[in-house]
């Protein structure tokens, strides 16, 4: 048989043609809703992820009333109601060293559709370590009158500090319209370590635009913080703060004029931190009537490296794609940074500016997610090419995580002041859940066989793996990293941490040594994931439990 050139060039196009694509990140709406505005978010085990919303009219029930905390089970995208007390809106939290997850701090109001519910500005709600993989027996602990913070706080930070226990800093007293004007200018932990909350100057300072201060614990156990746009690091063992630069160009990032903000990953053996701060506003703190909707976002990032030589250099400049207000900044496995939801114009709250959209103080919903790479040249460091768009606008009240398993889920927006859904609301109620899958989600991966369920400090720990053929070339980079996974509200992932450690895989392919972190200064003790990335392709994670898992010191 015979051949034109002509006819083997047609085959080749066609089965050139019929190739499959290369994978890439996808966006997937998942069929069940999540019953309640998902505007907080904390993975609390493999298989489950608790939400909390205010209390509210929401969906989904619980008791004969609406529910405002909800279990979402990430292996069957379904959704059950928790039982809560106190008014969880607004709060913040995080895991402590045994596992158990506390939420702390709330909304003074109750709600009219359910009489039984108690104030949650003093609230902490406690989810013990759940061994069901479905929920099934898993409630929520409140006791308002014996449990409670010291200080009432609304829009209060928490992270996890170096003895496995809560620092929570600021907040509000009251409900405030906008502005900060009755203000919790304090810290204190959980469980309490004092009698007293601990004054801060840094956030009488920072006033009046500080709620949700950004918050991280550093690998030297100080405490870096940024609230409008000034900086500290505080040293929780001398009660003392360091005044550090501001943030250039008078760009202010926290609430109501929410950026995001996110501590670098850490790498052996010196860990040095960087802190990223992305988004938020050039502006004066103003009246309210003078801002607007349709005030421009910044696209502005700022980064700082916090050992001396960084600090006397200060914040370096960069930019992201669009302007965006509200965005959220969360780790990759592989060390990049997530840039997601926000919006391009306006601010937080709720129908208290200028032109409000609805009941929306910001506008035009920025859809479609980018990409930091931190070790990258400056100005190229940040890209969306072939990220897919969402399709659903997450703004005010939204949330988004990574899991275990390796993508991430994204739910809520709500710039609403109840449950508002219905034809021509350009923000309503957000109820769709989201999984955005990044392109190793469509391939083979490695697979970590199994882990102790508890890491030592400065611990080398071999473990069995199983590698795909195409990840076996010499040469391969390999990551290993050890991950906090964080508690996302209000445009801020609190606690989120990434660790990278010293690895190596057995020349067989079939093991993988690593040693772990130093101490808790490193990695705080407590809950994290273990995610094994070969040439950018990411296993499932490993849920540990890094140090002893005793629960953490207290006033007694």
């Amino acid at each position: 048989m015979k051949w034109s050139m002509l006819s083997f060039f047609s085959l080749f196009t066609s089965l050139a043609a019929a190739a499959p694509a290369a994978p890439g990140w996808r966006f997937d709406l998942k069929e069940v809703r999540s019953g309640i505005v998902a505007l907080e978010a904390i993975v609390v085990s493999p298989t489950l992820v608790v939400f909390f919303d205010r209390a509210s009219d929401d969906p989904l029930q619980i008791n004969g009333h609406s529910a405002w905390g909800a279990l979402w089970n990430l292996e069957t995208s379904t959704v059950q109601p928790l039982d809560v007390l106190t008014n969880s809106f607004c709060a913040s939290g995080a895991l402590l060293s045994n596992g158990t997850m506390a939420s702390v701090g709330g909304d003074p109001r109750g709600f009219p559709g359910n009489p039984d519910i108690e104030a949650g500005q003093q609230g902490i709600r406690i989810f013990e370590p759940c061994a069901s993989p479905t929920g099934e027996g898993c409630t929520l602990f409140e006791d308002p009158k014996t449990l409670h913070l010291l200080e009432s706080r609304w829009y209060p930070s928490s992270i996890r500090i170096f003895d496995g226990s809560l620092l929570i800093a600021g907040g509000t007293h009251v409900n405030e319209n906008f502005y900060n004007e009755h203000p919790a200018n304090s810290f204190e932990f959980f469980p309490p370590k004092e009698s007293t909350p601990r004054p801060s100057a840094f956030l009488a300072r920072s006033l009046p635009a500080n709620l949700f201060p950004r918050t991280f614990a550093l690998p030297d156990g100080k405490v870096f913080m940024v609230a409008n746009n000034q900086s500290i690091i505080y040293d929780i063992e001398a009660n003392t703060e360091r005044i550090l630069p501001d943030i250039p160009n008078n760009v202010r990032v926290t609430n109501p004029i929410d950026g995001s903000a996110i501590l670098l990953p850490l790498s052996p053996p010196d860990y040095i931190p960087e802190v990223l701060v992305c988004g938020g506003t050039q502006t004066d703190p103003l009246d309210p009537l003078q801002l607007s909707s349709q005030t421009p976002a910044t696209t502005q990032c700022s980064r700082i490296r916090l050992d001396e030589e960084g600090i006397a250099r200060g914040w370096q400049v960069e930019h992201m794609l669009e302007p965006r207000t509200m965005p959220e900044l969360v780790h990759i496995p592989n060390g990049q940074i997530l840039i997601a939801n926000g919006a391009r114009s306006g601010f937080a709250a709720i129908h208290q500016v200028q032109d409000p959209i609805g009941n929306s103080n910001s506008d035009h919903a920025v859809l479609v997610p980018s990409l930091y790479t931190p070790d990258a040249p400056l100005g190229r460091r940040i890209s969306n090419a072939g990220m897919p768009s969402s399709g659903i606008a997450r703004v005010y009240h939204s949330s988004i995580t990574l899991t275990p398993q390796g993508n991430f889920l994204i739910a809520g927006s709500n710039p609403n002041g109840n449950t508002t859904v219905g034809p021509g609301i350009k923000f309503p109620s957000e109820f769709r859940v989201q999984t955005l899958d990044p392109p190793f989600m469509f391939v083979d991966r490695p697979k970590i066989v199994s882990t102790p369920k508890k890491l030592g400090f400065g611990k080398t720990f071999t473990v069995p793996i199983e590698l795909p053929l195409a990840l076996t070339r010499p040469g391969a980079k390999v990551q290993v990293s050890l991950m906090d996974l964080g508690f996302s509200s209000h445009a801020f992932h609190s606690s989120a941490r990434l660790v990278f450690l010293d690895a190596i895989i057995s020349r067989d392919r079939k093991s993988l040594t690593f040693t772990t972190p130093p101490n808790g200064r490193v990695f705080p003790p407590g809950p994290a994931t273990v995610f094994l990335t070969i040439d950018d392709v990411t296993s499932e994670g490993a849920w540990v439990i890094v140090g002893s898992g005793n629960p953490p010191p207290t006033l007694e």
